[in-house]
């Protein structure tokens, strides 16, 4: 597994305890893999680690309405961030919920011959554009807002977590680029994926969590996007005041492009590495190298601190989308 991981060397879950070792014990129950890497990537900064698992469980996995539909969502989402780990990874799970024609569709980059799973595909690639006006009229029933919103929102999140801190190695030497890998991989999933997951669940490995945002009201999936947005968030305590006001007013005026080759805005890492980073893991992870972790991962910076300030950046863009978000037009029309 250590190969799958860049910049940071998280702890071997094998010596988890506590709360970590809760995560992956339900990780193993609820999600098919006992360490997925999407998440151990976070171990480093344990805070981090239940509420980015809560999201992903109670939205994803145990979400209402169809695990077809929430996969289509979040492969869009990680189509639209040019996330290919995450991509292959959906492609996986679609083969696993048996819809192995999705799966190869995904896999592909093509778009379905089923018209309903292309919108459902397309809606996710939307959620990228802060205000997107292509959200409205989703194509899925209005009592499922929340946990197919709450998967896009929590790719969002992971495509930029893995983008700057994975390789694209989803199996080991890239397996998962072949079609008979993928469609065996997932077989072995099946029975969990295809199993029926009790929302809330996850709930009780956060420590009190908010309410959560309008449109996931009365659902789990409220409370553990509060308990990760204020996990997240702690990380802009990185920041200098200058560097933390250069990032919020760039993720402000974001519009949901992929940043030019030459991107002014960006700073240089020699003089600003810590606002750099941020940005770059807002908007552009997979631009992050060695070179822009070197210059600024110097005592006292640690691995702990890498992820919190690359989670930071994540969450910027996450709240950004999710600020601009149609939600009374949502809450009435879908």
């Amino acid at each position: 597994m250590s190969g799958q991981f860049r910049h940071t060397v998280p702890p071997a879950p094998k010596s988890a305890t506590g709360t970590a070792a809760a995560v992956y014990a339900q990780t193993a129950t609820d999600f098919g893999i006992a360490h997925p890497p999407t998440l151990v990537v976070l171990a480093s900064a344990p805070e981090l680690l239940a509420p980015a698992w809560a999201l992903l469980r109670e939205s994803l996995i145990a979400g209402s309405g169809s695990r077809t539909d929430r996969e289509l969502i979040a492969a869009g989402t990680s189509l639209a961030n040019r996330c290919p780990f995450c991509v292959d990874a959906h492609a996986v799970l679609l083969h696993a919920n048996g819809d192995h024609g999705l799966g190869e569709s995904v896999a592909r980059a093509e778009t379905p011959r089923d018209a309903r799973a292309a919108r459902l595909i397309e809606w996710g690639r939307a959620t990228r554009v802060p205000g997107s006006t292509d959200l409205l009229a989703p194509p899925f029933a209005r009592d499922d807002l929340a946990s197919h919103l709450g998967t896009a929102l929590t790719f969002h999140f992971i495509n930029r977590i893995v983008s700057a801190l994975l390789t694209e190695r989803l199996l080991p030497a890239g397996a998962q680029r072949v079609q008979a890998i993928r469609s065996l991989a997932g077989r072995s999933m099946s029975r969990v994926v295809r199993a029926d997951h009790t929302p809330g669940t996850s709930l009780a490995l956060l420590d009190s969590p908010g309410a959560g945002p309008a449109w996931a009201a009365g659902t789990s999936v409220g409370p553990a996007y509060d308990a990760l947005r204020t996990a997240a968030t702690t990380g802009a305590g990185l920041l200098d005041d200058a560097d933390l006001t250069l990032v919020q007013e760039t993720v402000a005026k974001w519009d949901g492009s992929h940043p030019p080759a030459v991107w002014g805005e960006l700073p240089d890492r020699r003089e600003r590495p810590g606002a750099r980073l941020a940005l770059l893991a807002a908007l552009a992870p997979y631009r992050i190298t060695e070179e822009d972790v070197a210059a600024w991962r110097v005592p006292p910076f640690t691995d702990h601190c890498l992820v919190h300030l690359i989670a930071y950046g994540a969450f910027a863009a996450v709240d950004r989308i999710e600020s601009a978000l149609p939600v009374p037009e949502l809450l009435e029309t879908s």
